[in-house]
């Protein structure tokens, strides 16, 4: 990935937008209440690899940089990935199973990497630390899969390899860094930023405040953690199963989270529910 392509990543995830005319970088960050100094410290360690000063980083802020991140790999890297391999890969399935096989492969990735930045989310970074180069290197593993299995016969036309193959392998590498850079930023700024923060600055979970539900939101919520079906909900709350199936879809919108595991822990660490009260 050049470094072109690497500004551009830190520029979207701190939520810049693109002509800015003549700013310098600290108008620029100004406009868009963006910490300069913590951009600084992102830019320099993603594109030159230079080593963060880390007094001089926003906590708050670089959470909301790897938030962006985490949306953009959830909501549009890894689906057009997905999309791309079907193309690449499907045309051979029909007599093969190897490109379906790999296709699953692939899905399960996708499935750990979305729980993992779901903890994340929910502003737990020390306790899966040790997932990063697992889910980096089973990204590599499906790069591998398709180098060595791939059906030799099936990617070719008139004795070459197809141009949508050979994109979908580049775009593998290319996605393979971004995230490989993105769990260095979390490894080697956000968390011994971390360790270093006064009492009075403690780690935030990223934006994930309670506050950003309604009382009947987490009402609702509190009850999904339980295991409570939308009708038992319903039954409890003394609302209608369309009411609570709407305020599900509100919880999911607002935090960003998908999975009731990730509920579990939202509700947890936002001490809407006791961990003793789930056993």
């Amino acid at each position: 990935m050049s470094h072109e392509e690497d500004a551009i990543h830190v520029i979207s995830r701190f939520g810049l937008q693109m002509g800015v005319g003549e700013q310098t970088i600290a108008q620029a960050c100004e406009s868009h209440g963006v910490h300069t100094p913590t951009f600084l410290a992102v830019i320099n360690h993603k594109v030159f690899k230079k080593q963060a000063q880390l007094a001089d980083v926003d906590i708050p802020t670089l959470q909301q940089y790897l938030r962006n991140a985490h949306t953009y790999f959830l909501d549009f890297r890894l689906p057009y990935l997905r999309r791309s391999l079907i193309e690449a890969l499907i045309p051979a399935g029909a007599a093969n199973k190897i490109p379906m096989l790999i296709l699953r492969c692939y899905d399960e990735f996708v499935e750990e990497i979305r729980i993992h930045i779901e903890h994340e989310n929910a502003g737990l970074y020390e306790e899966h630390a040790h997932d990063d180069q697992r889910i980096t290197d089973k990204l590599t593993e499906i790069k591998n899969l398709i180098i060595k299995y791939y059906p030799s016969n099936a990617g070719t036309q008139n004795g070459t390899v197809t141009y949508t193959l050979i994109s979908v392998m580049s775009d593998l590498w290319h996605t393979e860094q971004d995230f490989a850079d993105h769990c260095a930023i979390e490894d080697e700024i956000l968390r011994p930023a971390l360790s270093q923060a006064p009492v009075n600055h403690p780690m935030q979970p990223v934006a994930q405040d309670s506050d950003l539900l309604s009382d009947r939101e987490r009402d609702v919520l509190v009850q999904i953690v339980k295991g409570l079906s939308n009708k038992e909900i319903a039954d409890v709350l003394c609302i209608s199963t369309h009411t609570v199936i709407t305020h599900r879809k509100n919880i999911t919108r607002k935090l960003n989270i998908h999975s009731t595991a990730g509920l579990t822990i939202y509700a947890i660490v936002n001490q809407l529910v006791n961990i003793g009260s789930l056993e």
